[in-house]
């Protein structure tokens, strides 16, 4: 289930914390040690990391264990300052303040099957569907793919052990990983949900596989990290329907950016276009959607101001 409603945020003490190579993993739990908001496998929460930065990390512990919330967030040299402050700031004892879980990658219904393929950190949303999945009693195959399989041990340990495959790839002549092998070996194709989450290659990967191997399109499922280049392209311009501002927003900018030049406040979270805090209504316009959360149904008449562009000359927006 998909909640497209304004997350509210509060306070959680960090449990635990374990520095795993360039992976910091951390639980957190009520202050007065009370149950947690149920959430679901795929979920994800909002870090509020302080001056104004907010950033997404999907939840990899149990759905059915509400006493914590487990995170486990890589040191990005290239991030945005969101990894960076995890990785400072964190520490066993202190506080952090959260958003309610929300879910833009669920488990589907039906199915006797799934196939799960997660990269590097991209495993840890389909941690948590492993455990769903064995809660359930359904079959499932979790391939962990990785140059530096931080992991592997602790995958070993848990209940479903015997449905995990550690693709390690540390070695510069280990065999690569083979999605068409992974998505192969199934009986049942119509009946076999298949998951990825990782580096967009990877993710590509297992979606061609699926398609070459005759798996429905509706039975492959993706959760990105970022959305597609928010920049190049054709200039085009913004109107701003309840302030009648109207910006110009050149090709190497964002709708976000040249609205703010004029002083148009736009609320922005994730930047990446999978969070929704920036989606606004379309009034006219052929927008150029990039983002990774609205659905093809909510496309016809909203767009998310932090990655998408237009393909009409003028978009005028709800704002």
């Amino acid at each position: 289930m998909t909640d497209r409603q304004a997350p509210q945020s509060f306070a959680v003490k960090v449990d635990s914390v374990e520095q795993l190579g360039d992976v910091l993993s951390f639980s957190v739990t009520m202050p007065d040690a009370s149950p947690l908001p149920e959430w679901e496998a795929g979920a994800h929460v909002d870090l509020l990391l302080g001056d104004g930065l907010t950033r997404q990390y999907s939840l990899c512990g149990n759905p059915a264990d509400r006493s914590c919330y487990r995170l486990a967030v890589l040191r990005e040299p290239q991030s945005r300052g969101g990894s960076q402050a995890v990785h400072d700031t964190v520490r066993h004892g202190g506080s952090l303040t959260i958003g309610a879980p929300r879910n833009l990658f669920p488990l589907a219904q039906g199915g006797s099957h799934a196939v799960l393929v997660g990269g590097g950190i991209g495993v840890t949303p389909l941690i948590a569907m492993a455990y769903e999945l064995y809660d359930r009693g359904q079959s499932f195959t979790l391939h962990y793919v990785a140059r530096n399989p931080v992991f592997a041990s602790f995958l070993m340990t848990l209940p479903f052990a015997a449905s995990v495959v550690v693709h390690d790839r540390s070695s510069p002549d280990a065999p690569r990983f083979s999605p068409g092998a992974a998505l192969g070996d199934v009986a049942d194709k119509s009946q076999t949900h298949v998951y990825t989450c990782g580096p967009v290659g990877l993710m590509d990967a297992v979606f061609t596989a699926g398609q070459e191997l005759g798996y429905p399109s509706a039975n492959l499922h993706r959760e990105a990290f970022s959305a597609q280049p928010v920049t190049g392209g054709e200039g085009f311009a913004v109107l701003a329907a309840k302030s009648g501002i109207r910006v110009d927003v050149a090709p190497d900018e964002t709708i976000v950016a040249a609205l703010g030049r004029a002083g148009v406040k736009v609320s922005v979270s994730c930047e990446q276009g999978i969070c929704g805090s920036c989606v606004v209504s379309i009034l006219e316009g052929e927008p150029d959607h990039r983002d990774e959360y609205l659905t093809e149904d909510e496309r016809t008449d909203q767009i998310a101001l932090c990655c998408s562009r237009s393909r009409s000359p003028l978009l005028v927006v709800d704002i």
